[in-house]
């Protein structure tokens, strides 16, 4: 199976880049499910029912979601009637989930959705976490796993890879909007420490820059808005998985100037 994964979807410029050329891309390299992160979909903050269905619409199969989860009270209804998760350690009794198990190519596809502890929410360890459900699903005969880890720190994220190197197919991280240049398949486990926004990309992590400037220079708080009026960007990895195993992977960045960057993922040897 190929599949692809998209990164935190930035408000409207972000949903608008991934309509447009979506289903091109997906048309264009053969994938046969899309994966995204839709946390800071909706005006930068959560996702909306409208902005859920836009985005299905335009060609996602599965959502994860961050610490902006909850940002729209809405979702709580969602997760019975979409593809949406949440990071799988908050604590017991939160609403949805973040391990949903889909079929792909006649084979089995397990999207976990986990957030790391720096600088975050409340939630369980998510390395205990990973560990207990990642055992479960082999036992179970699951091999094809792939992880977004909605994480602060690099080192989180790093770890998680190095714990279960071999054990998944691929652990992605998201939340820092800025894509890392670490792309790597290292024992059949793609890793990236952050794949990068959808969205606007002459700003501040997708956000209008005036605000953030001021409170670098005051301290003072303001809440961040997304501009519709900016140069956009679609940043996708792709992933050849067989038998739990990922055999081949790029990054695709699609820009709205016309430009087109793939990289390719390097192999430890």
């Amino acid at each position: 199976m190929k599949i692809a994964f998209i990164g935190d979807i930035v408000g409207r410029p972000g949903r608008s880049i991934i309509k447009e050329h979506l289903s091109r891309l997906k048309n264009e390299h053969k994938i046969d499910f899309v994966i995204a992160n839709y946390e800071n979909a909706s005006h930068g903050f959560g996702l909306t029912l409208k902005n859920a269905k836009e985005l299905f619409n335009s060609g996602i199969d599965a959502m994860t979601g961050g610490n902006h989860t909850w940002d729209k009270k809405e979702i709580k209804g969602m997760f019975d009637n979409f593809e949406l998760l949440r990071p799988h350690n908050y604590p017991d009794g939160v609403p949805g989930s973040g391990l949903k198990i889909y079929d792909v190519c006649g084979e089995k596809l397990a999207v976990f959705n986990l957030m790391g502890y720096y600088s975050m929410p409340m939630v369980d360890n998510p390395f205990i976490c990973a560990t207990n459900e990642i055992e479960a699903l082999h036992i179970d005969g699951i091999k094809n796993i792939f992880i977004d880890f909605h994480a602060e720190a690099s080192s989180e994220k790093r770890a998680l890879m190095m714990m279960f190197e071999g054990k998944v197919s691929a652990i992605i991280g998201t939340h820092t909007h800025v894509g890392t240049d670490d792309f790597q398949i290292s024992k059949d486990t793609a890793y990236l420490s952050d794949i990068g926004l959808s969205g606007c990309r002459d700003n501040v992590i997708g956000m209008d820059s005036d605000v953030p400037l001021r409170r670098f220079m005051t301290g003072l708080p303001e809440h961040f808005e997304v501009t519709n009026k900016c140069r956009k960007i679609l940043q996708m990895a792709v992933m050849q998985i067989s038998e739990g195993k990922c055999t081949d992977a790029y990054k695709i960045k699609t820009f709205d100037d016309g430009r087109e960057i793939i990289t390719q993922a390097y192999k430890e040897v």
